[in-house]
Parts: C-alpha cells; sequence; structure tokens
C-alpha cells in the first residue's frame, strides 16, 4: 500500500526494482517501513516523511474520540499543538481541516 500510495516510498521501490527486482525491493521496503514504526513506538519519533495534516488529523481523532485533550485541562486544538511539538513537526502549522472544519492552532513552542 505505501509503494501504491506515497510517492517517497513509490520512488524507493522503483528505483529498487530497476536495481534487485521487484520481490526484493518489496522486502527491502517492508523492512524500512518496519524500521520507521519502530522508531515512531519505541522512540516517539515523527517519520520524517509522513503527510503532517493527516498526523494532525489523527491527533485530533485522537483527542476527541478518547476525549485525552479534556482529561488533561486542555481544548483539542491546544492538545494537538501540544503533541506536534512533542513530535517535533508541524510547527509551521497554524491551521488544519478536520472533518471539514477548519481549526486554528495557537503558535508553536518550538520554531521552524
Amino acid at each position: 500500500m505505501a509503494v501504491e500510495h506515497h510517492p517517497h516510498w513509490k520512488d524507493q521501490f522503483e528505483r529498487l526494482a530497476m536495481r534487485i527486482g521487484k520481490k526484493k525491493a518489496i522486502v527491502a521496503i517492508a523492512r524500512k517501513l518496519l524500521v520507521i514504526i519502530w522508531h515512531v513506538l519505541s522512540k516517539q519519533e515523527a517519520d520524517r516523511h509522513a503527510d503532517q495534516a493527516m498526523v494532525t488529523r489523527a491527533i485530533m481523532e485522537w483527542a476527541r474520540n478518547k476525549s485525552t485533550a479534556t482529561r488533561q485541562g486542555l481544548s483539542r486544538v491546544e492538545f494537538v499543538r501540544r503533541e506536534l511539538d512533542r513530535l517535533g513537526i508541524g510547527a509551521h502549522m497554524d491551521s488544519f481541516i478536520f472533518n471539514g472544519r477548519t481549526y486554528h492552532l495557537p503558535a508553536s513552542t518550538r520554531s521552524g
């Protein structure tokens, strides 16, 4: 799925497939994805190839469905900003669209 739908992984796959063949390229991409997943889960680092808008919407969904933000005394957008800052992404984002509505984020505590 990543090779079909994500430009970075599609480019990686095409380069590898020319060199080592399609089957080995798929295995190589799968391994790279597993390494990224390990870093995301164990070190709580953001994937540098992740779509920041998609990550932002996922955090908003988490805040909304689990009432995580309100339990911590934050508005949903404050929670989203805090989590983006913690992951080290989205410092330049000032708004995002979630379920057809535009939400405005507070200023980042990190620079650019």
